[in-house]
């Protein structure tokens, strides 16, 4: 289906520029929460100032941007990610003008900029320390392309969700580029160029925007607006790139080779003029270990990644503005084994493809009103596929296909004037759900009917026993309406937030909330202080993926003991209360600083569940979660060369019983309150990079990353008796040891008389000392360490540059665990050493 697509949604794009090349002069307004800046240079007597350059950047993200005047003396810039700017205006025989910008919302922003001549006295403000600090009430982290691009990325087919997990504070890693943000599951909503996308989005679940196509991310962990929802414990606001006013044509071509036989490739191009642009980038990788694998030594883990991010920007008229993104995308990748599967010759395999189409208008109709329409179609086809020979399966064999539909539209107009910064919009989408599952017991002590545990039900599924396998075949259809207003009010030095959200959701199950959404800061200018306080109420909706087998409950469903126990309920929506307050320092005007303290409390609170050490998982809820935390974060702006960030986030993430919704398998149901498996004391992320001012044509840097996680609880490993009954390979996978003696894959401990006893990769409660609150066992700490140096132009030409890098990641080979035996994934090992090499050209 996808295939046959391609050639129509080509054609179209193709038929659409060649209209764009016909139509009159016109200037293209920026799509989502970017903004546009536009204005006029004039000399003191009142005219035009043509080739003056005009310079707009942030010295706390690298952004940064310049632009020339034309003959009528005026300037453009396009896509401006929300934040504070420096403007600054340069023209021969003038004295250079500054001047303080907030950009924060898509109504254009229109600047008069009078110079004054050179060697003429005048008032000069000094504002460098501001330009480091927001008068903003969400609580919210700004990632630029500059970084983006330098930043360490271990997991293929991840490079998005690696980035939110090592620039935003808070935010906690899991296995195969998954992150847990503020102590929730992945509960993370994408706004792109505002299309909201918010089903999971790492690649075990469907395919993810490639970095390559981001220009900036603005990362919300508090005081959320009321244009969003659904998944509110993290927002991730995307501007993607555009060709718009790219006269010379920009592009790149970059080769990447590494350790276990990883290539990738991805090639860029943007192009356009004043009233139409594109920009296409594609992306190719190809690794031996794509997935995070339950071994240190990898097996069976092959995979490839291929994606096409293409977007267009067409304005016929000067009012109005016409947007698409189209984005197509594919994943193949082998289940990773242990060493017992792959001894057996498990050879399971899952295929994921995506198809996302999102038109975008924009309507001008005054300086301080401008209307935004997206619709959006978005498609995630899933197929897990089980060995080829059902009874090298281990346990079980499972198989699934999978379907997830997701079209609607958004719409909102924005209203700037004064202290007034409004919006007010509605949404509607629908979600179509089709899933398809099958499994049959392959091993005979599976579910023996000797066994104290026999459950009756799954005799006619196993297939040592002459059964036949189970079929699941479900379908159903969401329907979502949302509709909201919201105003920040800026009075001189403060600003208030008023919002409030209204969600209906008809689907398996049903609920509708108002949610109030307030917040408020000041700014001490005298010394570079910002103080803000939040309450939001959010209305959190279930997880899609899975949700229709997850909630096949009741009589003649999977409630009666065919895959586990289950709550006699389908999964409701969540309703949270979240209060944050917090602060942002300048410290001079090189550093800036950032606190953040965050307490939810939730009934119905959302999580996963799997069957087995498979990729089948499905959500459930439990009765209410109570979570808190403090977020931090430390930015070094640039420092002859140097530049420098800190993040780090401690989280206590309770949850308490009964379950509320789905399917519970693979363990026991707790009796108290716990903490989740995605609970972690403490994490951190240290980034440090130089670029070399003594050779400025060669450009050469070095970068340097630290991240630590204490660990994630590990609930299977209750006491050391618990590991005794391990397999060996489980054994040796956290490390168990008695004495001097350390469990191997093949040779296991079944009993320990020495007091020397433990684990390298699990830290274990001593005996009688568990509790799963205040003591739950965990992961072991982890620091690792990654490093790359390169050039961005080794040949030191002017315009078409060769660039080169080389990185190490996990640069101390350390063994450490992501989880082991989690409720959500399984087992998986953090990846060992890998060295890269990467070039490229850029023009």
């Amino acid at each position: 289906m996808i295939q046959k697509n391609i050639p129509k949604l080509a054609l179209g794009v193709i038929l659409l520029l060649a209209v764009a090349a016909s139509a009159p002069h016109a200037f293209a307004q920026s799509l989502g929460s970017a903004g546009t800046v536009t204005g006029v240079v004039a000399d003191p007597n009142g005219a035009v100032v043509p080739g003056a350059v005009v310079k707009i950047e942030n010295p706390v993200t690298g952004y940064n941007r310049t632009a020339n005047t034309d003959k009528d003396g005026s300037f453009r810039f396009g896509d401006v990610p929300p934040n504070t700017y420096q403007l600054t205006v340069a023209a021969s025989g003038f004295s250079p003008s500054q001047e303080r910008l907030d950009v924060r919302s898509s109504v254009p922003i229109s600047l008069k900029v009078a110079l004054t001549v050179a060697g003429a006295e005048t008032e000069v403000t000094v504002t460098d320390t501001l330009n480091t600090i927001e008068n903003v009430p969400t609580s919210h982290t700004d990632v630029d392309q500059t970084l983006i691009s330098k930043l360490p990325m271990r997991s293929p087919g991840s490079g998005l969700s690696e980035a939110i997990t090592l620039s935003a504070p808070g935010v906690v890693a899991d296995s195969n580029g998954l992150f847990h943000p503020l102590g929730d599951h992945a509960q993370t909503s994408y706004s792109i160029d505002n299309q909201p996308v918010s089903d999971q989005q790492s690649k075990a679940f469907s395919t993810q925007l490639p970095p390559e196509a981001v220009q900036s991310m603005e990362v919300i962990t508090g005081a959320t607006p009321a244009e969003y929802g659904d998944k509110t414990s993290l927002v991730v606001n995307v501007i993607t790139k555009s060709g718009l006013g790219q006269t010379k044509p920009t592009g790149s071509f970059v080769t990447t080779y590494g350790t276990f036989g990883d290539i990738g490739q991805n090639a860029s191009l943007a192009y356009g003029k004043k009233r139409v642009g594109n920009f296409v980038t594609l992306n190719f990788e190809r690794s031996g270990r794509f997935l995070d694998a339950p071994e240190f030594t990898v097996l069976h883990d092959r995979g490839t990644s291929f994606n096409v991010f293409d977007r267009l920007d067409y304005s016929p008229t000067g009012k109005d503005t016409f947007h698409g993104n189209l984005f197509l995308a594919r994943n193949s990748f082998q289940q990773p084994n242990t060493f017992d599967q792959q001894a057996l010759g498990q050879d399971q395999h899952q295929l994921v493809r995506s198809v996302n189409l999102a038109p975008g208008y924009v309507h001008v109709f005054s300086p301080h009103t401008i209307l935004t329409v997206n619709p959006f179609y978005r498609l995630d086809q899933v197929w897990y596929f089980p060995s080829p020979n059902s009874f090298s399966d281990e346990t079980t064999t499972i198989s699934q296909q999978r379907r997830l539909t997701n079209a609607g539209i958004h719409a909102d107009v924005a209203y700037v004037n004064g202290i007034h910064n409004a919006k007010f919009g509605v949404q509607f989408q629908h979600t179509f759900l089709t899933e398809a599952f099958q499994f049959g017991i392959t091993d005979p002590n599976f579910n023996d009917p000797a066994s104290d545990s026999f459950l009756p039900g799954l005799l006619q599924f196993d297939l040592t026993r002459g059964g036949h396998l189970f079929t699941f075949n479900g379908h159903t259809d969401i329907k979502q309406e949302a509709v909201y207003a919201q105003d920040a009010l800026t009075l001189k030095n403060l600003t208030l937030n008023l919002g409030l959200r209204f969600d209906n959701y008809d689907g398996i199950s049903h609920g509708k909330s108002f949610q109030p959404r307030l917040g408020a800061s000041y700014l001490v200018k005298r010394t570079g202080t910002v103080l803000r306080a939040s309450y939001t109420r959010n209305f959190e909706t279930p997880y899609n993926e899975n949700l229709v087998l997850s909630s096949a409950t009741g009589a003649g469903g999977l409630a009666d003991g065919i895959l586990g126990a289950a709550s006699n309920e389908s999964l409701k929506p969540g309703r949270r209360n979240q209060f944050n307050v917090g602060m942002q320092q300048a410290v001079g005007k090189h550093v800036v600083f950032d606190v953040d303290y965050f307490h939810k409390h939730t009934t119905n609170a959302y999580d996963f569940n799997v069957i087995l050490n498979t990729p089948v998982t499905f959500p459930i809820s439990w009765s209410q979660s109570k979570l808190d935390g403090i977020s931090a974060r430390v930015n070094l702006t640039n420092y002859h060369g140097l530049t420098a960030f800190m993040v780090a986030g401690h989280t206590r993430a309770r949850f308490f019983p009964p379950e509320s919704g789905g399917l519970f398998f693979n363990s026991d149901l707790p009796t108290g309150v716990f903490r989740i498996d995605h609970d972690q004391k403490f994490e951190q992320t240290t980034q440090v990079q130089y670029q070399f001012q003594q050779w400025k044509r060669l450009a050469p840097y070095v970068n340097f990353t630290w991240r630590y996680d204490s660990g994630l609880v590990a609930g299977a490993v209750t006491d050391y008796a618990t590991a005794l009954g391990f397999t060996p390979d489980q054994q040796a996978q956290i490390g168990l040891f008695c004495g001097g003696f350390v469990a191997t894959p093949t040779q296991g401990i079944t009993q320990c008389a020495s007091t020397n006893r433990g684990a390298l990769r699990v830290r274990i409660p001593a005996d009688g000392a568990e509790n799963d609150d205040t003591n739950p066992p965990r992961v072991a700490p982890r620091n690792l360490f990654d490093m790359s140096f390169g050039t961005d132009n080794l040949l030191r030409t002017e315009h078409t540059k060769m660039t080169l890098r080389f990185t190490a990641l996990n640069l101390t080979n350390k063994k450490a665990l992501y989880n082991f035996l989690s409720t959500f994934s399984g087992t998986h090992f953090v990846s060992p050493r890998v060295f890269q090499g990467q070039v490229g050209v850029t023009f």
